[in-house]
C-alpha cells in the first residue's frame, strides 16, 4: 500500500507534469463515459475541491460523473491500469475531509445514482442507490408505515453512500443504532473494477462477514453503489422532554442517571449555553437561554409506553437537579424542540466566518469533565467553542469558531481540535464517533492506536486495494507520520497538516 507507507510526502507535481497526466487520464476516461460526464477545466472542478471541512482544499485532476454501473466499472478499471487515485464522492456533506480530492487523481461523483430501487413493506427493507438522500428513504417508506432510523442532522442532503462510508448516526442512534446496525447489504466494485457484495438480504451471507468492515471504511475498501437498508415501523407517538440545568456537571450526571435507571430514550441530546443561544436566535425553538445546559430526551412507542417513560425520565431528571422541565404536547412542538438541535451547525455558521466541527466519543460519565476541559481550552487557544452532544452515547460535537482567512486562527483551531480529541482518548474515549477520520484526525489516530494496530489497518486496506489507489492518504496515518508526531509531542509541539492545501 504505497500511499500509506511512504517515508516522505510525494513531491508536488509541476504544472507540466499535471497537465500531461490530466490529458492521459481524460483520454482514457473518454472511452468509459460520455463527454458531458467528464470535467477537468479549473472552473468546473473547483466546486469539488473540498467537502464540509472547508479549511483544506485540493482541486482534483479530473471529475467523473458516471451514470451507469458499467461506466463506474470501466472508470475504475482504467484508473487502476493507469495507477490513478480515485476518491468517491457523494453529497460532499462530510466534516472530516474524507472526500477531499487527490491532486493527481479522479474524483468519482456518484450523485447520479439517486434512485430508490424498491421498498419491501413485508420484509421491511429498501434497496437504494448510493446517491439517495437519507431523508428520501423515510419519505418513500412512509406510506407503508415505515422509516429508516439513522437520522444525521444533514439528512436532508447527505446520501446513504456517504452514511455507509462514515457509519453515520444521528439524534436517534442511542435507541436504534448507527448505520452499521441498519444496513443489510452493500454492493459495489473494488478498485480493480471487480464486483463485490458485503452482507446479504437473507439472515446470513456465505464467507466472511465483512459488512461491518466496509461500513465506516470511508471509501478506502470499495466503491459502494447499492445499499439495502432495514426499515422499522413508525412509532404511534413520540414526545420530547426539554430539561434545563444550571450546571453542566448536573446535566452530564443526569445523562448517566437516565441510562442507569434502565431507560433507553429514542434520543438523548445535550447542548451548552453558547450553543442554545446560537440556535435560539436562528430558529426560535423556545430554549431556556438562562440554562448552562439543556437536555432533549425523547420517548417513542405506543401512547401507554410513552406516557410511562416520560414520567420515569422526568422523575430522574428532577432528581438530577433539572431546574425546569417542558414536555412536548403536540407533534409540532416536538419538532420545534428538535429544530434547534438539527440546526446547530448552520446556527454556528451565522455567528462565525468558519467553524470546525470535532467528533469524538467519551464515556457518558465524563461528559461534564470534557465540557469543563473545553472551556479551559477556549482560554488557552483564544477561540470560542459551542458544544452539542449525542449525550446518550457520549458522542461529542464541539464546534470551534474561527476565521479561516487568518492563518494564525486556523492553526490555533487545529491545535484546539487536536487537544479535544486527545483529551477524549485520555478520558477513555475515541477520536471519532460518526464523522470519520478523513484528513482531519490523522495525527490523533497516532495517539489512540499503536504502531502495531495501525499496521493491522494498513494490512486490511491492502487486502482490498493492494495498489493503495482508493482514497489514499486518508484515515490511516503512515507509520512514519506517527513516529514524527510522537517526536513533536515530546518537544511540546504539534504536527499540523503541511501537505494539505488551505484557503
Amino acid at each position: 500500500m504505497a500511499d500509506s507507507t511512504h517515508s516522505t510526502p510525494p513531491a508536488t507535481p509541476t504544472s507540466s507534469e499535471r497537465a500531461a497526466r490530466q490529458r492521459a487520464v481524460v483520454q482514457a476516461l473518454q472511452a468509459c463515459v460520455p463527454e458531458h460526464a467528464l470535467l477537468w477545466q479549473s472552473e468546473d472542478t473547483t466546486p469539488y475541491e473540498c467537502d464540509g471541512l472547508t479549511a483544506y482544499r485540493q482541486r482534483p485532476l479530473v471529475v467523473c460523473l458516471p451514470e451507469t454501473e458499467e461506466q463506474v466499472q470501466a472508470v475504475l478499471k482504467a484508473c487502476h491500469r493507469l495507477g490513478v487515485p480515485v476518491v468517491a464522492r457523494g453529497a460532499g456533506t462530510g466534516l472530516s475531509g474524507g472526500a477531499m480530492p487527490h491532486a493527481m487523481g479522479v474524483t468519482l461523483s456518484l450523485a447520479k445514482f439517486n434512485r430508490i430501487l424498491s421498498v419491501d413493506s413485508v420484509a421491511r427493507t429498501a434497496r437504494v442507490q448510493c446517491g439517495v438522500r437519507n431523508l428520501a428513504i423515510s419519505e418513500a417508506a412512509a406510506p407503508h408505515g415505515l422509516y429508516y432510523a439513522p437520522d444525521p442532522s444533514s439528512q436532508i442532503a447527505c446520501t446513504i453512500g456517504g452514511n455507509v462510508a462514515e457509519n453515520s448516526g444521528g439524534v436517534h442512534c442511542l435507541k436504534y443504532g448507527l448505520t452499521v446496525h441498519n444496513v443489510l447489504r452493500v454492493r459495489g466494485y473494488t478498485m480493480e473494477g471487480e464486483p463485490i457484495t458485503f452482507g446479504s438480504e437473507a439472515l446470513d451471507a456465505p464467507g466472511y462477514d465483512l459488512l461491518a468492515a466496509v461500513i465506516g471504511s470511508e471509501g478506502m475498501l470499495a466503491v459502494a453503489l447499492e445499499v439495502t437498508v432495514r426499515l422499522i415501523p413508525s412509532p404511534q407517538l413520540a414526545r420530547c422532554i426539554m430539561a434545563s440545568f444550571d450546571d453542566v456537571r448536573k446535566a452530564g450526571d443526569a445523562v448517566a442517571a437516565v441510562i442507569a435507571a434502565g431507560i433507553i430514550p429514542a434520543g438523548l441530546e445535550m447542548m451548552d449555553k453558547p450553543m442554545t443561544a446560537a440556535v435560539e436566535d436562528f430558529v426560535k425553538a423556545g430554549y431556556d437561554l438562562t440554562a448552562e445546559a439543556i437536555l432533549l430526551c425523547e420517548s417513542d412507542g405506543t401512547p401507554e409506553e410513552v406516557e410511562e417513560e416520560i414520567a420515569r425520565m422526568s422523575e430522574v431528571l428532577r432528581g438530577a437537579g433539572a431546574t425546569a422541565i417542558s414536555v412536548s404536547e403536540s407533534e409540532a412542538e416536538r419538532m420545534r424542540f428538535w429544530s434547534g438541535r438539527k440546526n446547530a451547525f448552520p446556527a454556528s455558521g451565522r455567528i462565525s466566518p468558519d467553524y470546525m466541527c470535532m467528533d469524538s466519543t467519551i464515556p457518558r460519565k465524563r461528559l461534564a469533565d470534557i465540557l469543563l476541559a473545553i472551556q479551559a481550552m477556549e482560554k488557552k487557544y483564544g477561540l470560542r467553542c459551542c458544544n452539542v452532544f449525542h449525550a446518550g452515547d457520549g458522542n461529542l460535537h464541539p464546534l470551534i469558531l474561527f476565521d479561516a482567512n487568518d492563518a494564525d486562527e486556523l492553526h490555533r483551531c487545529e491545535l484546539f481540535g487536536a487537544d479535544i480529541l486527545e483529551t477524549s482518548v485520555a478520558m477513555g474515549g475515541t477520536v471519532t464517533g460518526e464523522h470519520g477520520v478523513g484528513v482531519e484526525k490523522l495525527n490523533s489516530m497516532c495517539t489512540q492506536f499503536t504502531r502495531e494496530e495501525n499496521a493491522q489497518m494498513i494490512g486490511l486496506k491492502a487486502a482490498f486495494d493492494p495498489a493503495g489507489l482508493l482514497n489514499p492518504g486518508k484515515v490511516i496515518p503512515t507509520l512514519n507520520r506517527c513516529a514524527e508526531y510522537g517526536k513533536m509531542l515530546v518537544r511540546g509541539g504539534k504536527l499540523s497538516h503541511p501537505d494539505l492545501p488551505r484557503f
